[in-house]
């Protein structure tokens, strides 16, 4: 038995975990625009490499973003239609709880540490949340985070000035994109020696622990999307009348 997991939200990204999340195979390409072109054939690959029939999946899960409106739809209507297909549940997770339980992960932290994750979210703005770390390792080997504020999306520089970055590390692209991030987090709580490893998209596979982990405690998994803000296209107002 295995449970398949699909992000979109800053690449794309596929995994197969076993029940107890071991990982039995994932992929992650860089990509940013042609969800539709790759995810298919990601899930494909890893079903093909972990020796698993789609049959034998018992749910799929899928990352709910935030993200923007096309690239996260690509991945939320597969996992919805491939669940439906095989009539097994379809689990939705946050992606940036997953980057902030890979940070503690990555990056050692302790319990009582603070995490911001900005994601890109273009337009000079990011997709943020900020996470308390609970414990280092909790059910399906997965680290436990909290979260402090958020979702949200907002101008990098207004993330700062509202002190979301103060005395946290900060992870996720933003972090590259705008320093003014990396820069407001405190120095004990940001070790340069491991920026390096800081992650900086969703993992898949700690995607699907989180949802193992989460269904087992009872919780609720939506796969409502987090788009945080209007699509550019708008539906066309009423045309004005014409005057005499």
């Amino acid at each position: 038995m295995a449970v398949l997991a699909v992000d979109t939200s800053a690449a794309v990204a596929v995994a197969l975990v076993g029940e107890g999340g071991e990982r039995l195979a994932s992929h992650v390409v860089d990509e940013q625009r042609r969800h539709a072109e790759l995810l298919a054939p990601l899930v494909s690959e890893v079903l093909h490499e972990a020796q698993v029939h789609r049959s034998e999946l018992t749910a799929v899960v899928a990352g709910t973003g935030p993200a923007p409106f096309t690239g996260l739809r690509v991945g939320l209507v597969t996992a919805r239609t491939l669940a439906l297909s095989l009539g097994v549940p379809v689990w939705g997770v946050c992606s940036l709880d997953a980057l902030a339980a890979q940070a503690v992960g990555d990056l050692g932290l302790e319990p009582d540490d603070e995490v911001l994750v900005a994601a890109d979210a273009r337009r000079r703005e990011v997709y943020w949340a900020r996470y308390r770390v609970v414990a280092h390792e909790g059910p399906h080997g997965v680290p436990v985070v909290e979260t402090v504020a958020g979702p949200d999306v907002a101008r990098a520089v207004d993330v700062v000035a509202a002190g979301h970055a103060d005395g946290a590390v900060v992870v996720g692209r933003g972090v590259a994109l705008y320093p003014e991030l990396g820069e407001a987090a405190s120095a004990a709580a940001t070790d340069p020696e491991a920026s390096g490893d800081a992650p900086d998209v969703p993992d898949p596979v700690v995607l699907a622990r989180l949802a193992l982990a989460r269904h087992a405690a009872g919780e609720e998994l939506p796969t409502t999307p987090l788009y945080l803000r209007r699509p550019d296209a708008q539906v066309p107002g009423t045309p004005k009348r014409a005057s005499a």
